[in-house]
């Protein structure tokens, strides 16, 4: 007998002879790794697809191309974000990690290629219905996510109008069941992260003396062989900026319902240490999700608090991209040009080091030493964040009549973050800038507060009716959004060594008015901003063969002028289930079912927000002429022009077209999908000529476009699927294009291209064609295709090639015998190129001389005893403008094997404490394979100079139910 399903949020869920689990979609509508392992039958199963603001569809009603991913799948992983557990996961969506500072919100998530120049191309995240302002989500914690839903097309997205431009994530967390018993669950994972392998071959102590040698410069040149042979230092400075550190999770929960009210609620505690010394991230998290109804079932409603507390201590380096290449400043560096024949550890305090080199900071390789005090966090460069949030959300329906539902939503997202940063007086760096600026005291530290509400309220009313062979579903809804933004900021000059306590005001040096020093700074900001909404849907179906969706919204938004300030924008969907012909009886399909949806979108948000940042709190004056107060020629105070008004300046303008064919066969065994789409964005907002007149020779406003088209395809093959044994292998696969097709202001020159007809930041460089053998010197083509010894900024040419993959995907198994398990997923981008200008000062001869470690790669250069190689002479000069170092990025991650065992119930009964136990060993990012040679490929930026290295990471953990 077929249970009837309730359906709860967002996702797939199936109610299985009296129990529900979240589930991955079994038609593969994605390519989610694990599922609930259940021996129900799938005539026993009755599917529900949930959409955007509680919209529901049978799924083969439905017209969407769109991707769910279990809990299962992030359960148990060691990764502080939820996006870090799911890359691979699904097709269309690409995830790359630009940093493994533990708690860092450098993680890029891109749906179906880049849409925009210069606008925001993050997608719109919602949890439990409420849309988000954040682009990092480090205080959710992933054990509280029941599913994550990718929408990917129009016909999915468009009903969220201007936010879905670029793709919607649905996030649904955990909730209780009905007529349950109370059930606790504990787990608990501790794990060890360690650094990740680089190829560059950076030289040990006798090699880079060896290397100093051949090229006539520094200690090396005035040593003999045999002195450099006996030399008995030989630092191994990646162990001493780096070092392997534990990471652990243990997490509470409980679930019990009653007739007509359902309780989930869950305590978390994350740790993670990092890989530098005095990186660290903590996370406390309470959840408690309550549903209920009325005794006649026709009210409905959910209340929703989830409160999270984190701090994290970061280098400064990963908020100030300026520091990247300071030898001074920025210990991740530090491995690679530190010098191997010095001795670490010889200075204990600021102090001590300041009194041995004085001011010399850069000389003799006394760089390394700054460093080794930088580590030194809260007695050196310290930078502590702290962050407190608050979500909360309710959600009430009615059903006037059997038809007629009147629902509405409300829920807030609240953060409020606090930090300091700073030098401490003690710390080298505080010492050296007071002696060089000839004060007493040195050091600084800056204290941050902000304050941020997003507040949403959705209200709708929704008609379902059947009439014989016809479905109608219809809904009319209004949206309103407010965001609230409030940060403050002061900064101290001068600190006293003896009495300074971080964040306490505790040891400030009183400004001197006579000499004009220890001046203390302070700034303000706030923004208030909101959008309104009002959008309409139908959906249609006859027979349960064909199908249609449509979506219309009109949306109002702060940041524009009147007469743009409003847009509308649609889409349209239909399907036709082709097994339910009559002509497929008895075919070879089980499913098979065709999909095509086309549809206009908006992005409102023209300016990318960076890290940390919500984008609607960007661009709020680029519609408005705005003057300003500040200081002008000779620091004199003074009234000026900041921004020329463009009252023209309006929404970017996506239209997406997508043609979809799901399909299972091999009795239900063999299930999987392909979706063609092609994107394109016009009225781009970037560079538009102006006359200079005007003081400018270009401004900001709607102009050019671009197009994005490709390929998604799902497979997903249980080959097993018996009591005792189970087999599934899954795989998806993305292949997308990008191209500018119209712009007025194209950038024409310098390494990175922006033209009509190529790609976004298309590579621009001089062929390099290997070494001279009669010279040693580097050779090159030339515009007029002559082999030169010459890199001309004229001789460089487009590549075809750019930082974005063309290829993404993921693949893998799921296992299980006689309770042992073991789950293994594969992820993978290729075709994309990054230039690697790290491994440049590595193998750059200049940079030897300039007192650096180099890579042993040197003691290959090129000498009249050996011609044959690829490395140029140790006196060649070298180019900074050519390919030499434009690799192939591309990449093949063991991203996570999971291998465990579930202690059979057997050995437990109605009278036992614990009711079930698993326990497991797992890896991430165990192994790479790829061409790059640096600690990680992964990232969409240009350049790899100081990036933060991903953790590979062990782990041991434990889950029990009682």
């Amino acid at each position: 007998m077929n249970d009837k399903i309730r359906v709860l949020s967002v996702g797939v869920l199936f109610f299985i002879n009296g129990m529900y689990s979240a589930q991955t979609k079994p038609d593969a509508t994605n390519s989610v790794q694990k599922t609930k392992r259940d021996t129900a039958k799938t005539k026993d199963i009755e599917e529900v697809v949930i959409l955007g603001y509680n919209r529901t569809l049978t799924k083969p009603k439905d017209v969407s191309a769109n991707t769910t991913i279990n809990a299962e799948v992030m359960e148990n992983r060691p990764n502080v974000s939820f996006l870090n557990s799911i890359q691979g996961s699904a097709p269309g969506v690409t995830i790359a990690s630009n940093s493994g500072s533990p708690g860092s919100a450098k993680i890029d998530l891109v749906i179906r290629g880049i849409s925009s120049l210069s606008a925001d191309t993050e997608p719109l995240v919602i949890i439990d219905g409420v849309p988000t302002g954040a682009n990092q989500f480090r205080n959710l914690n992933a054990e509280d996510i029941e599913s994550i839903s990718i929408l990917r097309d129009a016909a999915a997205t468009s009903i969220y109008g201007n936010r879905g431009a670029n793709g919607v994530l649905l996030i649904r967390t955990k909730g209780g069941k009905f007529n349950s018993k109370l059930k606790l669950s504990y787990s608990a994972m501790t794990g060890v992260s360690i650094m990740p392998k680089n190829k560059y071959n950076i030289a040990d102590a006798h090699q880079l003396l060896k290397i100093q040698k051949n090229g006539k410069a520094l200690l090396g040149n005035t040593l003999t062989d045999q002195q450099i042979a006996d030399w008995d230092v030989n630092t191994d400075w990646e162990k001493v900026f780096f070092k392997a550190d534990v990471t652990q999770q243990h997490n509470v929960s409980a679930t019990f319902g009653g007739e007509n009210t359902s309780v989930y609620s869950s305590l978390g505690y994350l740790e993670q240490g990092g890989l530098v010394p005095n990186t660290k991230f903590q996370r406390f998290t309470f959840r408690n999700n309550i549903t209920g109804r009325s005794e006649d079932k026709r009210f409905n409603y959910t209340a929703i608090i989830g409160l999270g507390y984190s701090k994290r201590s970061q280098l400064n380096q990963e908020g100030n991209s300026g520091i990247n290449g300071n030898v001074v400043q920025n210990p991740l560096i530090g491995s690679f040009i530190a010098l191997p024949y010095l001795r670490s550890g010889q200075y204990a305090t600021g102090r001590d080091l300041f009194n041995a080199i004085g001011t010399a900071s850069s000389a003799n390789g006394n760089f390394a030493y700054v460093l080794e005090d930088v580590l030194k966090g809260d007695q050196s460069v310290f930078g502590k964040f702290n962050e407190t949030s608050i979500f909360t959300s309710a959600t009430t329906s009615y059903k006037l009549t059997d038809d007629f539902t009147l629902n509405n939503r409300t829920g807030v997202d609240f953060k409020m973050g606090n930090s300091f940063a700073g030098r401490h007086p003690n710390g080298y760096l505080s010492i050296v800038v007071a002696a060089t600026n000839a004060i007493e005291y040195g050091g600084f530290e800056t204290i941050g507060n902000s304050r941020e509400l997003n507040f949403t309220t959705v209200s709708s009313v929704n008609y379902n009716k059947v009439f014989g062979a016809h479905t109608i579903g219809l809904g009319a809804y209004m949206e309103y959004n407010k965001v609230h933004f409030y940060s403050s900021g002061q900064t101290q000059n001068g600190l006293d060594p003896k009495t300074f306590v971080i964040g306490t005001g505790v040891g400030y040096i009183p400004f001197d008015p006579d000499k004009d020093i220890y001046l203390p700074a302070v700034g303000a900001t706030k923004i208030t901003g909101g959008a309104l909404s009002y959008f309409a849907t139908a959906d249609y179906d006859y027979a349960d063969k064909y199908g249609f969706s449509g979506t219309i919204r009109r949306d109002g938004n702060y940041r524009f002028a009147p007469g743009n300030k409003w847009g509308t924008f649609w889409s349209v969907g239909g399907r036709w289930n082709i097994d339910k012909e009559a002509f497929m009886e008895g075919g070879f399909f089980d499913m098979l079912k065709l999909r095509a949806s086309y549809g206009t979108q908006g992005n409102a948000n023209v300016i990318a927000a960076g890290d940390d940042t919500n984008p609607l709190l960007l661009a709020t004056g680029i519609s408005r002429e705005i003057n300003v107060v500040a200081n002008g020629y000779g620091n004199t105070p003074g009234y000026f022009l900041s921004n020329i008004a463009n009252a023209g300046v309006q929404w970017e303008e996506i239209k997406q077209g997508n043609i979809g064919l799901d399909f299972k066969f091999l009795k239900n065994k063999l299930e999987g999908n392909v979706d063609v789409y092609q994107k394109n964005t016009d009225m781009l907002y970037y560079n538009i000529p102006s006359s200079a007149i005007l003081s400018q020779y270009t401004y900001r406003g709607n102009y050019g476009s671009l197009k994005n088209e490709g390929v998604e395809l799902v497979l997903r093959y249980n080959v097993f699927n018996n009591q005792n044994y189970k087999l599934a292998l899954f795989a998806n696969a993305s292949y997308n294009e990008n191209k500018i097709t119209k712009l007025l202001v194209p950038v024409t020159t310098g390494s990175l291209l922006l033209q009509e007809g190529g790609t976004i930041n298309e590579w621009n460089l001089v062929p390099y064609l290997g070494v001279n053998p009669n010279n040693g010197n580097e050779l090159y083509l030339d515009a007029n295709g002559n082999v030169s010894e010459q890199a001309l900024n004229q001789d460089r040419r487009k590549t075809g090639k750019n930082y974005f993959p063309k290829y993404t995907g993921g693949f893998g198994l799921n296992s299980e015998y006689k309770g042992f398990f073991l789950d293994a997923l594969f992820s993978f981008q290729a075709k994309f190129w990054r230039s690697d200008n790290q491994l440049s000062w590595a193998l750059n001869p200049a940079y030897m001389r300039s007192g650096n470690n180099v890579s042993a790669d040197l003691l290959n250069a090129w000498t009249p005893d050996n011609r044959e190689t690829d490395i140029p002479s140790l006196d060649a000069p070298i180019s900074s403008i050519t390919d030499r170092l434009l690799f192939d990025a591309s990449y093949l991650r063991l991203k996570n094997i999971t291998v465990g065992y579930n202690v059979p119930k057997k050995f437990f009964n109605e009278n036992s404490v614990i009711k079930s136990a698993k326990i497991f060993v797992q890896g991430e990012n165990i192994v790479t394979w790829t061409k790059w040679r640096g600690y990680d490929p992964e990232g969409l930026g240009t350049f790899p100079l100081s990036i933060y290295p991903n953790p590979r990471t062990f782990s041991l953990g434990v889950n029990l139910d009682f």
